[in-house]
């Protein structure tokens, strides 16, 4: 959407008024004048009815935001950043923690997977105009995603939106390769399209697979086990071929990061996968699910791996240590130049200490049952943070386990019913 020109020409004179009388508004005694007046009122009132029908809709329907929006134009000193998949676990974080560096944020999401109550929670934290709009839509319909882009005076996109699940991704393939590969191509046709220069990529340490040696830098070879990993791998090729194209100069930031635990310290935010999702989900989920009583206990997949005690092992980064790095990393962005990090602790911790942490967080003696290994998962992941910290002068501070556990134990235990539906532009 472009802002309003206001570089009008200079006025025409308007003719001397003219009285009418009622015999020439509607002269019944000339019988060829009589349908040039009567077409006039009837196309009179077809022009007020639409202005009364334009006037009444709704603000919350209208398709396209006001030409004057705050949205649709740059502003020297302002940063408006899409953030897609903000309804989403760590896109919600993300985008408060954007919002509350005074950035502006339009979050693009489709709900499928996004909590529409982390959106309300946004709104209602930031209401002032031309700070947050939230947009329904789908990334995989490229029409939509146009028309957004053309709508938005967008100067960074942070691309979180993607399905996430590498249980799922082994059951349903050809789901993660469009939603995760396909619409990331969607986005960057957009970008390339309306001149938008800056991206932070939301990866993931699945890209690397299995790797021989640990911990994993930027350097270890990618070689994903799982669709997810691979679609993602995918993505991240795709990202990197346009890149390097001459008209592309565009400034790229990928992050894969590892294990992603806690939520809000203020308890504004946490997360909330959908009930038929929980099977997929997340370790820490499942945790609070089986303290709260929602499901009768821990399923623990896979205990013959060769580590310590036999569980798997993984580097736990909490949310909010998370989005500060993606903050720093659209801080250092550079156009005409790719910076790729792992976002880690540098410390693996196995699924069966995981577990005695998440009992002591929520003091419930969780039941746990072992199941056999659980397909496309891998033995032992955790990062080597050395050039992220270097670089973007980001480390880990919310390291301890017990107490990223607590706090999001917290934010669970007041948020069993769930959120309210906020206002949104559907597309």
């Amino acid at each position: 959407m472009l802002p309003t020109n206001t570089n009008r020409g200079r006025p025409q004179q308007r003719p001397p008024p003219r009285s009418w009388s009622l015999s020439e508004m509607v002269d019944f005694s000339d019988p060829k004048r009589k349908p040039r007046y009567l077409s006039k009122l009837v196309m009179l009132v077809l022009l007020a009815a639409m202005c009364v029908l334009m006037l009444t809709q709704p603000p919350c329907h209208r398709r396209t935001p006001p030409a004057s929006s705050a949205f649709s134009v740059h502003q020297p000193g302002v940063t408006h950043v899409l953030v897609t998949g903000g309804a989403g676990y760590i896109g919600s974080h993300a985008a408060l923690r954007l919002l509350k560096d005074s950035f502006r944020v339009t979050i693009v999401d489709n709900l499928s997977r996004g909590n529409i109550g982390a959106i309300k929670v946004l709104q209602n934290l930031f209401p002032e105009p031309g700070r947050l709009q939230f947009i329904q839509a789908d990334l995989g319909d490229p029409k939509a995603v146009n028309r957004i882009f053309s709508e938005n005076a967008f100067d960074a996109v942070m691309h979180f939106a993607a399905v996430a699940y590498v249980g799922e991704s082994t059951l349903e393939p050809l789901r993660y390769y469009h939603n995760i590969t396909a619409n990331t191509l969607v986005v960057l046709e957009a970008m390339a399209t309306h001149n938008v220069k800056t991206l932070i990529y939301s990866s993931t340490c699945a890209t690397y697979g299995e790797p021989e040696k640990m911990p994993i830098t930027e350097e270890t070879p990618q070689f994903p086990i799982n669709p997810y990993g691979k679609a993602k791998k995918m993505a991240e090729d795709i990202i990197l071929d346009f890149s390097k194209s001459k008209k592309a100069d565009m400034a790229v930031m990928i992050l894969r990061y590892f294990n992603v635990i806690g939520s809000d310290p203020e308890g504004r935010l946490g997360e909330a996968p959908r009930p038929e999702l929980r099977e997929h989900g997340r370790i820490s989920g499942a945790c609070f699910d089986a303290a709260l009583g929602i499901i009768p206990g821990l399923k623990v997949k896979g205990t013959d791996y060769e580590t310590p005690d036999g569980t798997c092992v993984r580097d736990y980064i909490d949310v909010t240590d998370l989005v500060d790095a993606h903050v720093k990393a659209l801080n250092k962005a550079e156009r005409g130049r790719v910076g790729i990090y792992n976002v880690g602790t540098g410390k693996g911790r196995s699924v069966k200490e995981f577990v005695e942490a998440c009992k002591k967080a929520t003091g419930v003696d969780i039941k746990v049952d072992y199941f056999p290994r659980r397909p496309g998962d891998y033995a032992e992941v955790y990062s080597d943070p050395a050039k992220i910290n270097r670089e973007l002068n980001w480390t880990a501070q919310h390291t301890d386990l017990h107490k990223s556990l607590k706090v999001a134990w917290t934010w669970q235990k007041a948020h069993g019913s769930g959120y309210e539906p906020p206002q949104a532009m559907i597309l």
